[in-house]
């Protein structure tokens, strides 16, 4: 049995503010870059190394779009699920140009912001997550 699964899954901070665009038709869409670091203790000099990996992230989801509108500010604490998309386009002078993203679509994905640095508690409290599409369903289930 031939199983393919694309999940990402990213906790790490955001590095600017999110970007809230709108398409054609109105929609919003969200751009994030969440910075993910890895930390260890260089065994020769025993000092404390940094190694920080930049992500692309781009909702589609208009209630987690609203969600991160209102509540992500660069630094914050964010966990994203989505999925790896990679897009090709052609640069002014006709060279391919690629670029690798975690995308969460309308349906799909998982947001949830950290606590706010030194922030307001009682915006902690509303949580993003998978779009009310997918909640309907959830208490149909018999078993």
């Amino acid at each position: 049995m031939a199983i393919n699964i694309n999940k990402v899954i990213l906790q790490g901070r955001l590095g600017l503010d999110p970007e809230i665009r709108r398409m054609n038709d109105g929609k919003p869409v969200a751009t994030l870059r969440i910075a993910t670091s890895d930390f260890w203790r260089d065994k020769q000099s025993g000092e404390r190394r940094e190694n920080t990996q930049w992500h692309d992230v781009v909702i589609f989801n208009e209630h987690l779009c609203s969600y991160v509108e209102k509540y992500g500010k660069k630094g914050r604490e964010i966990y994203v699920e989505g999925q790896l998309q990679t897009r090709k386009w052609q640069d002014q002078e006709g060279k391919d140009r690629y670029r690798t993203e975690v995308v969460l679509q309308r349906y799909s994905g998982a947001v949830q912001l950290g606590p706010a640095p030194g922030g307001d508690k009682s915006e902690d409290q509303e949580q993003g997550g998978t779009d009310d599409y997918d909640r309907r369903y959830d208490d149909e289930i018999p078993f």
